[in-house]
């Protein structure tokens, strides 16, 4: 079977998949085009039928590897380079948006390589390829400013401002998305940073607090802050950090800073 010929060979297959089909769904999300009218998978199926994983199917899987790596070094790369905080957040999630659009069709016209090229030759599935592709090319350059954006939104709103905790959270679901529902990149890109961040914060607070309020005033503070941070967590961050992000602030406001509590509960007990 493996000797039989395809219908179509990669040759006269990619050049109607590229006219008919990508090029179509990129102007359809790049500049909002409404024509919904592409190559079906039929041209697909044509190049691999006789020979599924043979090599007309393992060139189509790698020409489409080339295209989502194509689309974001020439599309999405340039639209957020030099942005920085929130215009880059918001530009991300519009690309990221995007990008997950482009996917979904591009499925739809190679989704006999994930049947039975992917399977049988252990290759990453079309999304794993694409999600990657993203990841490496976006990420890969522009994750310290993704990270510290977001990181400062959250601080702005430790010191009392309102913040877009719907951006924060659309941000914090690519680094999921990206890994397959894992939370592999959202644990090594963001987590590890602002665990480290929120302890600088936090220190930072408790020593100014320990030096100008009372015991009562000190504790009530580390009350309400611990409430903030679980909050936080409720409404954008990842339910994983809970219990790093509350072991990080009682570490920094109160264990640090035990001896000196124990003095002032001390002395307030005495001027009772």
């Amino acid at each position: 079977m493996s000797n039989l010929k395809p219908t179509l060979s990669f040759e006269q297959g990619w050049p109607i998949l590229q006219e008919e089909a990508i090029n179509k769904v990129i102007l359809l999300v790049e500049e909002c085009h409404t024509s919904n009218q592409f190559t079906s998978e039929e041209t697909v199926y044509n190049m691999c039928d006789n020979n599924p994983a043979g090599p007309e199917a393992q060139k189509l899987y790698q020409q489409y590897k080339k295209t989502m790596e194509g689309y974001v070094s020439s599309k999405v790369v340039p639209s957020i380079q030099g942005m920085k905080d929130g215009v880059l957040l918001h530009e991300l999630v519009k690309r990221w948006n995007n990008h997950k659009i482009i996917t979904r069709w591009l499925f739809r016209f190679f989704h006999y390589l994930d049947r039975h090229l992917v399977p049988r030759r252990s290759l990453p599935s079309l999304q794993e390829t694409s999600h990657l592709t993203f990841y490496e090319l976006v990420y890969g350059e522009m994750n310290d400013g993704v990270r510290d954006a977001v990181i400062s939104l959250i601080n702005r709103e430790r010191e009392g401002e309102q913040i877009d905790q719907a951006l924060a959270k659309n941000i914090l679901d690519i680094y999921v998305e990206i890994g397959g529902n894992t939370m592999k990149y959202y644990e090594k890109d963001f987590e590890e940073s602002m665990l480290k961040d929120t302890a600088v914060f936090y220190s930072k607070k408790a020593s100014d607090w320990i030096a100008s309020k009372s015991y009562e005033e000190y504790m009530l503070k580390a009350e309400e802050c611990l409430k903030d941070e679980e909050r936080r967590v409720q409404s954008y961050l990842k339910d994983r950090s809970k219990h790093k992000l509350l072991e990080v602030v009682e570490y920094e406001l109160l264990t640090v800073h035990a001896s000196k509590l124990e003095e002032k509960k001390q002395i307030n007990l005495g001027a009772a």
